[in-house]
């Protein structure tokens, strides 16, 4: 299943996200992924693995297992090079080993201190926050992504952890529309406003931690998963599938492109085993009450401030 952007491209409604996959892990977990059925791999140059990802590329093009086209392959520019746009794109399309990215988004609608095309170490103050850069707006690294495109070094660009306000305001400077919006929601932060206001202006949604974070973000940020929610679990039984297999049927049903993350082979090939059935209309509306508007992963724990504040 995949769903078609507004720039024309299609991008598989089910990918796999790559952050905090370990290096030495990469390779074997991608090719497995691929001979699975995934065919949409989520990166960024903040994951700081996108050299042993392109590895993994190149050697299932090498092989024969997939060929690049058959392949949709995200990454996203990272905060400190908003005022270097073009040059982090190549950077980051010469450790993927790749000529074009599918998809570049905007990683978070900051711009911070430039320290180095690439580097991903996030600049802090004497008081330990976060150094923004109030010289570059998102309107000016904006139009330096619509010229990664007019360079065909991207196939499509968009956004991530934009709110209505800052997407809309996107919508209104850009000559190239935003493809995508890639924000946290499952369950229990399910942003039903922003996902319409998105998908109502042609903007697809790709759902981070669409599961909630699981045992990742419990570890970072100490948040509760719906993973662990009896309710879901009683869905899950009802259905004869796992929790994490209905809470993921759940996003593709609300046509949100989800890119759960995962480095076990069993989870891989369950969280890929989620078209052989449908959750009823009235399991809709009840996940839907199911909303507590909570935020699991929140980077102010490593920038001294909250952004979303």
């Amino acid at each position: 299943m995949a769903i078609t952007l507004n720039s024309g491209f299609k991008m598989p409604i089910i990918g796999l996200g790559v952050w905090r996959m370990e290096g030495k892990d990469i390779k074997d977990l991608l090719l497995n992924a691929i001979k699975i059925g995934y065919r949409h791999f989520d990166c960024a140059a903040d994951y700081q693995n996108e050299v042993e990802v392109g590895e993994a590329l190149t050697e299932a093009f090498k092989t024969g297992l997939v060929k690049r086209e058959d392949l949709f392959i995200t990454t996203k520019l990272w905060n400190s090079d908003h005022g270097h746009v073009v040059e982090a794109c190549k950077a980051s399309l010469k450790k993927l080993q790749l000529d074009y990215l599918d998809l570049f988004l905007i990683h978070f609608p900051i711009a911070t201190k430039h320290t180095g095309i690439g580097t991903t170490a996030s600049a802090l103050d004497k008081d330990g926050v976060l150094e923004i850069d109030t010289t570059v707006s998102l309107e000016s690294t904006w139009h330096a992504m619509e010229e990664t495109v007019s360079m065909g070094l991207v196939r499509s660009i968009g956004i991530s952890n934009y709110d209505i306000f800052l997407t809309a305001d996107c919508l209104a400077y850009s000559k190239i529309k935003p493809a995508v919006n890639q924000i946290e929601t499952h369950p229990y932060f399910q942003r039903e406003s922003l996902v319409k206001f998105c998908q109502k202006h042609g903007i697809a949604v790709t759902a981070h931690t669409p599961l909630g974070g699981s045992v990742a973000n419990t570890e970072w940020f100490g948040s509760v998963s719906c993973l662990d929610d009896p309710d879901f679990k009683a869905l899950a039984d009802k259905y004869k599938k796992s929790v994490a297999q209905v809470v993921l049927r759940w996003g593709i049903q609300r046509n949100t492109i989800i890119i759960p993350k995962s480095s076990k082979q069993e989870r891989l090939e369950e969280n890929f085993k989620v078209f052989d059935f449908e959750l009823t209309n009235e399991d809709m509306e009840f996940i839907k009450s199911k909303d507590r508007k909570y935020r699991t992963n929140n980077p102010a724990k490593f920038w001294g401030l909250d952004l979303y504040a």
